[in-house]
């Protein structure tokens, strides 16, 4: 099973970067449990990058469980069922996690 740090490093190579004109943001993700961290991913001019640590003022924050964020990488956890049963919690611009997550094929 990939690690959170794996699932980061694979997210540019999942990036659909045509999908992605006019959006620019930067989305914190707040992993806890075993393996978890801090992460953000920033998208701007139809580029991505991916950066370990805290980001001040991020237009959203995602906060859940480092296994479930791995589960959901992998096709093994619906976003959308984790948001509504409470696995995910979403501070900020839901509709640009929104977009974040078919950006990056979540």
């Amino acid at each position: 099973m990939p690690t959170v740090t794996d699932v980061f490093k694979e997210m540019p190579n999942r990036f659909n970067a045509s999908a992605a004109a006019g959006l620019n943001a930067t989305v914190q993700f707040s992993l806890s449990g075993d393996g978890g961290g801090d992460w953000y991913v920033t998208i701007a001019d139809g580029s991505i990058e991916v950066d370990e640590g805290k980001v001040d003022s991020p237009k959203a924050a995602i906060i859940m469980d480092a296994n479930d964020f791995v589960a959901m990488s992998s096709g093994e956890l619906n976003a959308m069922a984790a948001f509504m049963s409470g696995k995910i919690k979403v501070e900020g611009d839901l509709s640009t996690v929104m977009q974040m997550q078919s950006l990056l094929g979540l």
